[in-house]
C-alpha cells in the first residue's frame, strides 16, 4: 500500500531535498515588495521578467549588519541558502550577502566565505600556535619556479645556515591549484619520515585577486585549520589579504618577510651570544675575585695561625652554657618545690577527712528529719482520708436507702425529680436497698 504523507511530512521532505540538492547559491534579480520589520529582518521578492522568488534577510546576516540600503527596483545579486518555509509551504532564499549588480563576484564570494569560516571559529586567536624560536626543518609549499621560492631560499640560508629546507611543489593559481595546496598540507602532516617538520610556509608572490584566488578557497582554509604543524601564510604583497591569512597561525606580508620571521638571523644570534659570553665571563671573574678576597682574609686570620685559640674560646662558651643550664635547672626545681609545699600546707589546714566526716553527720541528721516530716504528713493524710470516707457513707445514697428511701430513673437513666418528666407508657426503674423494680407508668 502506498504511504500516505501528511502535509507537514511532505513539506519537510521537500525542504530537505531542496537544501541538500541546492544548498547556498547566488541569485540575480530586481527587488520588489520590500519591507523591513521592527525586529531588523528584511523581507522582499527577487524577480526577473519571468519568475519571482521570496527572500528573507535576518538582522544577524552580514549585509543587514552593514546597513546596506535596499529599495524596490534595485538590481542586486543575493547569496544565501535555498530552503522551504514550512508554515506556508513555499520555497524561499535566506539571504546572507547582497551586492549591487556589477560588483565583483569574487570579492562577494570572499566576504561570504570569510563570514562563514569566522562563525565556525577557524579564525579564533586562541587556537593559533606560536612559531618555534629555533626551527631545524622548514617546508615551503609554493611554486618551484616562481621568484618567491628563490627569495625565501636565499633569506633562509643566509639567516639560518643550519636549516634543513624541504620544497613542496604545487600550483599556486589556475585549475586544481587549491586542491594541490590542500593535499600537500595534509601530506606533510601525515608523513612518518623523520626528522619532523617544525614549521610550514604556504604562499606565493603577488598578483591580481584572480591570481591569488586559490588561497581563498574553503578547501585550503580547512587544510590549514587541520594542520598540526604551525603554518605561516605568505601570499602576495602587504596589501593583499586572503582567507589563508586569517586561518594560518601567523600572517606574513610577503614571502620574503615569512622567511625572515621563521629563520633567526645567525649574525644577530652570534652577536647576542658574544654579548652573553662576555657578560658571563665578567660575572664569573667577579665571583672568583670575591671568593679570593675571602680566602685571603681567612688566611690572615689569627684563628688559622693559632687554632688552639679558637678551641679555647669554644670551650669557655661551653662552660658558660653549662653553668647557665645548671642555675636555670636549680631555680626551676626550687620554685616547683615551694609550690608543692604550699599546696601541702593548704591540704593540712583543711583536713579533707574531717570535712568528710562532718558532712556525713550532717547528711544523717537531715535524713532523720526528713523521715519524721514525711511520716507525720503521711499519718495526717491517712486520718483525713478516713474522715472523708465516713462522711461519704453518711451522706451517700446507700445510707439514704437504708433508711427506706429509693431512687427512680427513666429509660435514659436520668433520675426522676418531677411527675412532669414522665408520660403514660414510660418504663421506669426503681433502685431499692436490696435490688431493683421495673414498672410502667399508667397515669
Amino acid at each position: 500500500m502506498t504511504e500516505v504523507l501528511s502535509v507537514s511530512q511532505l513539506t519537510r521532505t521537500v525542504r530537505e531535498l531542496i537544501e541538500g540538492r541546492l544548498g547556498q547559491v547566488w541569485v540575480e534579480g530586481e527587488i520588489s515588495n520590500y519591507r523591513k520589520q521592527s525586529s531588523g529582518h528584511h523581507y522582499f521578492t527577487l524577480k526577473d521578467d519571468q519568475s519571482q522568488l521570496a527572500c528573507v534577510m535576518f538582522a544577524r546576516s552580514y549585509s543587514a549588519k552593514s546597513g546596506q540600503t535596499l529599495v524596490d527596483g534595485l538590481q542586486i545579486q543575493a547569496y544565501g541558502q535555498v530552503t522551504v518555509y514550512e508554515a506556508r509551504g513555499q520555497y524561499q532564499l535566506v539571504v546572507q550577502l547582497i551586492q549591487t549588480k556589477g560588483q565583483g563576484l569574487l570579492q562577494a564570494r570572499f566576504e561570504a566565505l570569510k563570514k562563514k569560516l569566522e562563525e565556525e571559529g577557524l579564525f579564533d586567536v586562541d587556537r593559533k600556535r606560536p612559531l618555534p624560536k629555533f626551527p631545524c626543518r622548514v617546508a615551503l609549499i609554493t611554486s618551484p619556479i616562481g621568484a618567491a621560492v628563490q627569495d625565501m631560499l636565499n633569506i633562509l640560508q643566509r639567516r639560518s645556515p643550519w636549516l634543513s629546507i624541504l620544497i613542496c611543489p604545487v600550483r599556486v593559481q589556475g585549475e586544481r591549484a587549491a586542491e594541490e595546496i590542500a593535499e600537500m598540507i595534509d601530506h606533510i602532516n601525515s608523513r612518518l619520515e623523520e626528522p619532523a617538520i617544525d614549521v610550514l610556509i604556504v604562499g606565493r608572490g603577488g598578483g591580481s585577486l584572480e591570481d591569488l584566488w586559490a588561497f581563498n578557497e574553503e578547501i585550503v582554509a580547512r587544510a590549514i585549520f587541520r594542520s598540526r604543524i604551525p603554518i605561516v601564510s605568505a601570499v602576495g604583497h602587504e596589501i593583499d589579504f586572503t582567507i589563508a591569512d586569517f586561518v594560518a597561525d601567523f600572517r606574513a606580508p610577503t614571502p620574503s618577510a615569512a622567511a625572515e620571521i621563521v629563520a633567526p638571523d645567525v649574525v644577530s644570534l652570534t652577536s647576542e651570544l658574544n654579548t652573553r659570553v662576555a657578560a658571563l665571563s665578567r660575572l664569573v671573574y667577579r665571583v672568583l675575585e670575591i671568593r679570593w678576597l675571602r680566602v685571603e682574609r681567612l688566611a690572615g686570620s689569627s684563628y688559622l695561625r693559632e687554632p688552639k685559640r679558637l678551641l679555647t674560646g669554644r670551650q669557655q662558651q661551653v662552660d658558660q652554657l653549662e653553668m647557665r643550664l645548671f642555675h636555670l635547672w636549680k631555680g626551676t626545681a626550687g620554685q616547683r618545690r615551694a609550690r608543692v609545699e604550699k599546696v601541702m600546707a593548704i591540704l593540712s589546714a583543711f583536713r579533707p577527712d574531717r570535712l568528710f566526716k562532718l558532712k556525713h553527720g550532717e547528711l544523717n541528721s537531715l535524713e532523720g528529719r526528713f523521715k519524721q516530716i514525711f511520716l507525720g504528713k503521711l499519718t495526717r493524710y491517712k486520718n483525713r482520708v478516713a474522715e472523708l470516707g465516713k462522711m461519704m457513707q453518711l451522706l451517700g445514697p446507700q445510707q439514704t436507702m437504708t433508711r427506706g428511701y429509693s431512687i427512680t430513673v427513666d429509660g435514659n437513666g436520668d433520675i426522676l425529680r418531677s411527675v412532669q418528666s414522665v408520660r403514660p407508657g414510660d418504663r421506669l426503674q426503681t433502685r431499692l436497698l436490696d435490688g431493683e423494680v421495673k414498672s410502667t407508668v399508667e397515669k
